[in-house]
């Protein structure tokens, strides 16, 4: 079973905490304007609804979510990726802000969880929904190809990182959550923030930002 870090549904939540960086820089949360507020995708009540019914107790929060369309929408035709499709409320963000011509595939190894975002989001032609396991997806999958590329869970973001920035074209966009302290992370998890964002931040050929936000984000973009 994949170990998903989604972030909960929590709008207008922070959570106070510092996750360091190399060189002494920190994730800070420092408040700011309500960002809580935004238009839903049509489908992510009812997925929410079955989530808490299945007892899966995290969704992706709100902010990250809005997030997600933001930058889907950046990306008219491309090519999308999800790692860790949970019940699918992440992956409802990213289609409804995705063109016509966009896809998107997300890959997830609970078939329980993930049959909530087959029957809520299935029926979209432009979604590819994978049950397998994300690290042998990403063993096979072709470089050089991803325009976005959302790393919900360990495989991807705390193992075999380089094939999941791999899959970035010039310009492409891979982002990962779930940075920030949470009671639903599991052993191990702590000690893995510091050290991804050290290597990315000694990436050559990317531009990375952290962000002290929603469940704490980092953006990373290939440069062309």
């Amino acid at each position: 079973m994949l170990q998903r870090n989604i972030c909960r549904h929590q709008p207008g939540r922070g959570r106070q905490a510092i996750v360091p960086l190399a060189h002494g820089q920190g994730l800070r949360n420092t408040g700011g304007m309500n960002d809580a507020a935004t238009r839903p995708p049509p489908a992510l009540a009812r997925i929410l609804q079955r989530t808490a019914h299945l007892g899966f107790d995290a969704a992706c929060d709100v902010r990250t979510g809005a997030l997600l369309r933001a930058l889907a929408a950046m990306r008219p035709g491309g090519w999308l990726v999800e790692l860790g499709t949970g019940t699918g409320a992440g992956t409802a963000w990213l289609l409804d802000g995705m063109d016509q011509h966009a896809r998107l595939i997300t890959i997830d190894n609970d078939p329980a969880a993930q049959a909530i975002a087959r029957d809520e989001l299935g029926g979209d032609q432009r979604l590819e929904i994978i049950c397998a396991d994300a690290r042998a997806w990403l063993a096979g999958a072709v470089p050089n190809t991803a325009d976005l590329v959302f790393a919900d869970t360990w495989a991807g973001k705390y193992e075999m990182l380089e094939a999941s920035l791999a899959l970035l074209r010039p310009g492409g966009v891979w982002i990962g959550d779930d940075l920030l302290p949470q009671p639903n992370w599991p052993e191990g998890h702590a000690a893995r923030v510091p050290k991804l964002l050290e290597a990315l931040n000694a990436l050559s050929g990317h531009a990375v930002v952290p962000l002290a936000w929603a469940s704490g984000i980092v953006l990373v973009t290939r440069r062309a």
